[in-house]
């Protein structure tokens, strides 16, 4: 099988791995800065670290309580950068996200207004509250990084950093969000209940009527930038990429894998996915402060790539078959190079 390869030296390699261990460790402060306020949900900080370095999305989902905004709002504090919390409801406008034109009498002629969206990290709270004309105004911001207002065109400031919470949709006043929306996400976490320890914890750290955590912004937007450039030249194995491949194509036509779940799956994931999973990938291997990547990042990585990118049939609600089942089927049958 041919294959596509971003052909690397030893030498190289290892010295991106030098560089990634030095570029890494301010990541590791946040880390450990950020769990000075939020008790246990490692999964989701490390997860909210790979969006950050590898420029995509986040969409975290939990029963309300589990300090989904607390975790976002805090690395937010721990980054020298914009921060804006935009609380969804079943009222909000596409305006009151994007901006509006203003009709100024004096002057008789209309003014941009620009809206919340403007600005770095968006913690877009709740947004499966809000109706899809509302979900859909988010579309054009998170792919193409621009907002159009009028007749006018506005780049958005890197990094621009959309991390969504959501409630599960059983939940009454829910909206699901739809398919070309949720594929903008580089990643889905699903946030559970702390262990009986961590909750032991929260109740020692939370339980006043005023909170003295207060956290120091430990990096900034040129460290970042300069992060995302050193994650670009992580080293992807030829036999990474078709192992990444095959998850992603397997999730489209499993029976050619040998997985007879083909009734299971209405749709697989797209293209994005692959390059989503290629760069959460990459991320990984930054964090864990290497030049290259192996098949166990993309393996630790590929639950949170796919499980929202695979939209179950009738079938398998049928047969209470979740994404995450499947998904989870098709990691533990693909062979690992």
């Amino acid at each position: 099988m041919a294959t596509v390869t971003d052909s690397k030296t030893h030498a190289q390699i290892n010295e991106l791995t030098e560089e990634a261990k030095i570029r890494s460790e301010p990541f590791q402060r946040l880390l450990d800065e950020v769990g000075r306020v939020i008790v246990g949900q490692k999964q989701l900080m490390h997860r909210m670290l790979i969006g950050l370095l590898g420029n995509g999305h986040l969409l975290i989902e939990g029963v309300p309580g589990l300090a989904k905004t607390t975790a976002v709002a805090t690395l937010a504090k721990g980054i020298s950068t914009g921060f804006q919390r935009l609380q969804f409801t079943p009222d909000l406008l596409p305006a009151d996200l994007l901006g509006t034109l203003i009709y100024q009498p004096q002057d008789q002629k209309f003014v941009i207004q620009k809206g919340p969206i403007f600005s770095n990290l968006i913690l877009a709270d709740e947004i499966n509250r809000a109706p899809a004309k509302v979900q859909s105004a988010l579309l054009e911001a998170m792919q193409e990084r621009q907002v159009t207002i009028g007749s006018e065109t506005f780049l958005l400031d890197e990094p621009f950093l959309v991390m969504a919470t959501q409630n599960p949709v059983e939940q009454e006043g829910t909206y699901p969000l739809p398919e070309a929306q949720m594929d903008r996400f580089m990643l889905k976490v699903v946030v559970d209940y702390p262990s009986r320890s961590e909750e032991l914890e929260i109740l020692s750290r939370m339980s006043k009527t005023k909170s003295s955590m207060e956290i120091c912004a430990v990096t900034s937007p040129a460290e970042i930038a300069q992060a995302r450039e050193l994650v670009d030249e992580i080293y992807v194995d030829g036999k990474v990429q078709e192992y990444v491949v095959d998850l992603v194509m397997a999730t489209r036509n499993p029976s050619e894998y040998g997985l007879p779940i083909n009734e299971l799956i209405q749709y697989g994931g797209s293209p994005r996915a692959t390059i989503n999973l290629t760069l959460a990938g990459k991320a990984n291997a930054f964090l864990h402060g290497r030049g290259y990547v192996t098949p166990q990042d993309i393996k630790d990585i590929a639950l949170d790539v796919l499980r929202h990118r695979v939209v179950i049939s009738y079938e398998a609600e049928a047969e209470d078959k979740t994404s995450d089942d499947i998904v989870r089927a098709i990691i533990e049958h693909i062979p690992v190079p």
